[in-house]
């Protein structure tokens, strides 16, 4: 951290909180060359990231709408809810980590469904059922059997 008065880039910390919102840490330095104090704020850096929808149109990431989404698949269904919020976290990390600004919801649909999968499976069958828009039994029961054909892989 460079230090506003001299100007040299070395200085030690001498007391770290947290502000009052939370969503910063302020730090009291002291700089190692003139020995005058000064305050910095350190906050996490957050890039937003777009989701582009199917029909092209662009909206900003909102991760309730996935939730909201999980929870209908798993209604009447033996899914805890702090596996529904660790399976929201783990497609918000995912995403995150990425690096990407644009995501696709087809992409977002996947990374669900790869995790509900694993979670309850009539919850991954309904979740696909809406997500991949199926329009008649045939389909659904299609893809029923090409799931059994990858699990028996």
């Amino acid at each position: 951290m460079k230090c506003m008065y001299c100007g040299y880039t070395e200085s030690k910390v001498l007391d770290s909180r947290p502000t009052d919102e939370g969503n910063a840490i302020r730090r009291r330095r002291e700089c190692l060359k003139c020995g005058k104090r000064f305050t910095t704020y350190e906050m996490i850096e957050t890039t937003p990231i777009l989701v582009i929808k199917s029909d092209g149109t662009r909206q900003q990431f909102d991760a309730s709408k996935i939730k909201r989404g999980i929870i209908r698949s798993c209604e009447k269904r033996p899914v805890a809810m702090h596996d529904i919020d660790a399976l929201v976290l783990s497609v918000e990390k995912q995403i995150s980590n990425s690096l990407v600004q644009e995501i696709s919801s087809r992409k977002i649909g996947e990374l669900v469904m790869k995790g509900l999968k694993d979670l309850d499976q009539i919850a991954y069958i309904r979740f696909a059922s809406v997500y991949r828009q199926f329009r008649d039994v045939t389909e659904l029961t299609d893809f029923i059997k090409g799931e059994k054909m990858n699990k028996e892989e």
